[in-house]
């Protein structure tokens, strides 16, 4: 019933099996591709026919993680899976850039990637597995792709280099590198360093494409094996004719544009030129009009390509190595907690870190289970930022995929929870652009976070790099422009702090580049970062030392796990009480840490007051603030320490008599009390009669001092305690010379006795 095809091969300590034929067999190529106990399902389908009109290739890939994968069931009100999650995301972003490029020009048939996380071990990230698959189902789909690619992630820990590190590997090292390629050349890059070299990211990057070509040689085993017959397209550039026409036509009018340096004039030169070309072939017919209106690009490529690799002559008029002008403000925005507006050339970002508590923490629902994230960085793009009308709403895939490339940058300089527990989130809205705004929104955002005062151990600085490659010759362009980027073969975009990179992005639209085009492209790369990292410095140094007046304070204090119960009380009471007493946050783990939030410095003390209150043990001899919480015949209970109570008896009000403990005090009232005593069970007595009420001073005690109690050995017969001579029962008057009293049924006396601790009883 099935035709199985399979190829395997042990890689990074795991077997990768590749299998065809079993399932989704309509699809017009689907891969099964296994790695350890991680399962990918890709199917790939193509449209056989191009829609009228059509002008551009449009390649959609989805990734999805099913919850069952892991054994899970998802969480929300649907408990299905539903719009694609940010991971999800980036993901398809992952497969989509490498493989795109390697369609031919002019091939604009519709093609669907469908990936799917079938099994998930908890090891084994599913994206690279997924990629392999991807690049797997397109080779054997016959459909003209020009790969196949492979993909691999690369750690770095003590020195040396780790291939498909397990999670907990990659959080314990200093990479996290992912790696698409052919086996000629690379064609991907994406990662997260903690300060590593130039040569050491190198390094990792010609690891994996060494790791990557056995994976190539599998598909290419696997193709062999099922491969279905490619498909007959006829993809002859028949634009020699319509291409001289036009470069006779507005050649010069092109060549003029790019030679204005104002990008709204450079703009308008060249929709000029685009609509005198559109009315010279609108005689031709609409399908050759588009046809040369396609090949207008090619025109303008080539104008701005030759004259670069000629002359070194840039758009803009600046050299192959110059940076545009920058400037950089923080403290922009007033009632923020830290803002920055930074500026390069004609793009912009103003960015804002805004700081939380632990209950702000973005809670993420995935494979691995429920986690928290506390550093967030959101990026938006509206429209008027390049002069257009568009969509404005929710962000869309670019718009995740380059925040998270800033957030990548900034994460690992970040304080440790500890060292600062906050959370952490930067919005950048880019407000013009024309070169790369994720760059800008890493140092814009940067300069956010040290204006709101997050102690990052150095500050980090992003530039976009591009290529102009032309058979052997090769020029490489720093700080691009957004026209550099259109018309180059390369967007390389690097972050990092005066000590190593953070983060590296590599996208091409040609089939692969050199060890030796990397290589000067980093080299330029770092000279361009340590260019802007002086232009930012010029505005902030370091981060401020102390935090926005608008923003919350958070104080920590390490109780004993044992007390925990005691500052929580009873289903909660009392850690709700000293919430809705003082208006502070307070929140405490399970290793007895608290964590006490607020904008308002006296609610921090007030609850830190309050609970230190509560786990401190009480001394004796010491004076303490407390409130009356309960009256009764002998005395009065006063809460002195948070969460204890003693006794201040009747007889320690005031020096003078009291005949009622409600003539001195009542229930709700703020004390003064010094501790007397404190005896083996925790029972505490104390007197408000020895501090004076208002200043909380000790005052000298003018009763002479009781006489110390014997002990029970030392007591004589019980007869003596119990008035002169008598049989048991007849104890005498209860406050007779010999201090006996009425015990009531045990002696044949009267009265049951009224409990009172002995060291609470009055001398009078």
């Amino acid at each position: 019933m099935f035709d199985v095809k399979t190829v395997s091969l042990e890689w990074g300590g795991k077997t990768l099996t590749l299998e065809t034929g079993r399932i989704a067999r309509q699809a017009d190529g689907a891969v099964l591709a296994t790695y350890g106990e991680t399962v990918v399902l890709c199917a790939v389908t193509a449209a056989k026919k191009v829609k009228e009109g059509q002008d551009f290739f449009p390649l959609t890939v989805h990734y999805q993680e099913k919850f069952s994968s892991a054994g899970r069931i998802p969480g929300g009100f649907f408990k299905r899976e539903r719009g694609a999650t940010e991971k999800e995301t980036l993901v398809s972003r992952l497969i989509d850039r490498p493989v795109r490029p390697l369609f031919p020009e002019g091939f604009y048939n519709e093609i669907n990637v469908i990936a799917q996380v079938l099994s998930y071990d908890g090891e084994t990230e599913p994206d690279v597995v997924a990629m392999i698959a991807a690049s797997a189902a397109l080779t054997i789909s016959g459909v003209p792709f020009m790969g196949p690619i492979a993909a691999a992630r690369v750690g770095f820990k003590d020195g040396e280099y780790q291939l498909n590190p397990s999670l907990s590997e990659v959080a314990t090292g200093r990479l996290d590198l992912v790696v698409a390629a052919t086996d000629a050349a690379v064609m991907m890059v994406e990662s997260e360093a903690k300060e590593l070299t130039e040569d050491e990211m190198l390094g990792a990057v010609m690891f994996a494409h060494d790791e990557i070509r056995k994976v190539v040689g599998a598909i290419i085993d696997l193709a062999e094996k099922a491969a279905k017959d490619p498909w007959e397209i006829d993809l002859t550039d028949n634009t020699a004719d319509i291409k001289a026409k036009l470069k006779a036509l507005v050649g010069a009018d092109v060549a003029a544009a790019y030679k204005l340096t104002d990008k709204s004039a450079r703009s308008n030169a060249l929709n000029e030129a685009r609509a005198k070309a559109k009315e010279a072939f609108a005689e031709e017919g609409p399908q050759t009009q588009m046809v040369a209106m396609k090949t207008m690009k090619k025109v303008e490529a080539d104008i701005v390509r030759g004259a670069i690799l000629k002359d070194g002559t840039r758009i803009d008029g600046r050299t192959t190595t110059q940076v545009r002008p920058i400037e950089s403000i923080v403290g922009f925005l007033p009632r923020t907690h830290g803002s920055s507006l930074f500026t390069r050339g004609e793009t912009q970002a103003i960015c804002t870190t805004t700081l939380g508590t632990k209950d702000a923490e973005q809670m993420i629902d995935g494979l691995d289970g429920l986690s928290y994230q506390r550093f967030m960085l959101h990026y938006n793009f509206p429209p008027y930022s390049v002069g257009e009308v568009g969509r404005f709403g929710a962000p869309g895939r670019r718009e995740v995929g380059h925040g998270k490339l800033a957030w990548r940058a900034l994460h690992p300089v970040l304080p440790t929870k500890d060292e600062f527990p906050y959370t952490i989130r930067v919005l950048s809205d880019i407000t013009e652009s024309n070169g790369s705004s994720s760059m800008a929104t890493v140092c814009g955002g940067c300069l956010s976070m040290m204006d709101a005062g997050v102690p990052i151990e150095r500050p980090v600085s992003g530039i976009a790099m591009g290529l102009i490659l032309e058979g052997d010759e090769f020029a490489v362009l720093s700080d691009i422009l957004g026209d550099e980027d259109h018309l180059g073969d390369m967007d390389f975009k690097v972050a990092g702090t005066s000590a190593g990179i953070t983060t590296m992005q590599m996208d091409i639209k040609i089939a692969g580049i050199t060890r030796e085009i990397m290589a000067k492209a980093l080299h330029q790369a770092s000279e361009g970062r340590a260019h802007i990292l002086n232009e930012m410095t010029k505005a902030l140094g370091s981060a401020r030392t102390e935090l926005s007046a608008h923003a919350p304070r958070i104080e920590t204090i390490q109780i004993d796990k044992s007390k925990i119960r005691e500052v929580i009380g009873t289903g909660g009471k009392v850690i709700r009480e000293i919430v809705a007493e003082t208006g502070a946050k307070v929140d405490i783990d399970d290793e007895g840490l608290i964590k006490i939030s607020s904008s308002d410095i006296n609610q921090i003390e007030a609850a830190k007051k309050w609970i230190l209150g509560i786990v401190e043990e009480a001394e004796v001899g010491k004076v303490y603030d407390g409130k009356v919480v309960n009256i009764v015949d002998f005395g009065a209970f006063v809460n002195f320490m948070g969460g204890k109570d003693g006794l201040v008896h009747v007889s320690e009000m005031r020096n003078e008599r009291v005949e009622k403990p409600t003539d001195v005090v009542k229930e709700g009232q703020a004390v003064k009390v010094k501790v007397l005593e404190i005896d083996p069970r925790g029972k505490v007595r104390l007197s408000m009669r020895v501090v004076d009420q208002e200043t909380g001073a000790e005052l000298e005690d003018t009763r002479p001092p009781r006489e110390p109690r014997p002990e029970r050995s030392d007591r004589g017969d019980r007869g003596d305690r119990r008035g002169p001579g008598g049989p048991r029962g007849d104890r005498g008057p209860r406050r007779d010379g010999g201090g006996g009293r009425d015990r009531g049924p045990r002696g044949g006396g009267e009265g049951g006795g009224d409990h009172i601790p002995a060291f609470l009883k009055s001398d009078d």
